[in-house]
């Protein structure tokens, strides 16, 4: 521990408070519809909400915080020290909203193909839709449940930051070996980061039932992340002497 850097800790600290003020206030109030992030065109999206959502995480899923505090204090601290607290605390509120981007892309496109236009809020019967009361001569029963899973449920999760913070890693640091716990040989972060990533891409594309991951706002972490770690890369600044 004596290792984390500030701005690590700073976070792993506040991600811990909002899960535990979640937790102790479920009786009064659900934190997560009110500072996960929801879909844009939802009547319970909030502006605040895409700031606050990376600090969020399942209350149903204790792996969930469990594993992304984990990537972040296992990959985060080496970037903060390679970069500044500055930079870092940038790259990972960045690469979170890039997360909630192709997400929101993501989600937008599926709205569009259901009802031919990404704004709909005010004319869709929306809480019939998630009770599965519906015209099934307007909609399909996967296509109620998709609509009501876009506008009535919110995101929430460091995930998009820590897939952000992971790409950078494997890309700074391509041929350091990494032991993980589910694999009992060492593997180099250029195969296993990439490796993960196709299986989130896959995951995606997939659309398993009943899989609730935001499985493109990863892949959007991780899209962002790449981009600016070889923007940063490119100009002649301090931290080039690191790599």
């Amino acid at each position: 521990m004596n290792n984390i850097t500030p701005v690590v800790k700073n976070l792993l600290i506040i991600n811990v408070i909002f899960y535990v003020a979640t937790f102790l206030l479920r009786e009064q109030i659900d934190l997560s519809q009110v500072l996960g992030v929801y879909y844009f065109d939802s009547p319970k999206f909030k502006i605040w909400q895409p700031i606050t959502y990376m600090f969020m995480h399942s209350q149903q899923n204790i792996m969930h915080i469990f594993f992304n505090m984990f990537g972040l204090f296992m990959f985060g601290s080496i970037l903060e020290a390679h970069w500044g607290a500055k930079r870092f605390l940038n790259f990972y509120l960045i690469t979170g909203l890039g997360a909630l981007a192709l997400q929101w892309g993501v989600q937008a496109f599926e709205i569009y193909q259901i009802t031919g236009s990404v704004f709909n809020a005010s004319n869709l019967p929306l809480e019939q839709l998630s009770a599965g009361q519906f015209n099934p001569q307007q909609f399909t029963n996967s296509q109620a449940s998709t609509v009501a899973s876009v506008y009535l449920y919110p995101m929430v999760g460091a995930s998009g930051a820590v897939f952000g913070i992971m790409t950078a890693f494997a890309v700074l640091y391509p041929n350091l070996e990494l032991m993980l716990m589910f694999i009992p040989v060492p593997i180099k972060a250029k195969y296993f980061i990439p490796g993960y990533i196709v299986l989130e891409l896959v995951l995606g594309l997939s659309r398993i039932p009943g899989d609730s991951i935001a499985h493109f706002a990863h892949l959007g972490g991780a899209l962002i992340g790449f981009i600016l770690v070889k923007l940063w890369r490119n100009k002649s600044t301090y931290y080039d002497y690191y790599d």
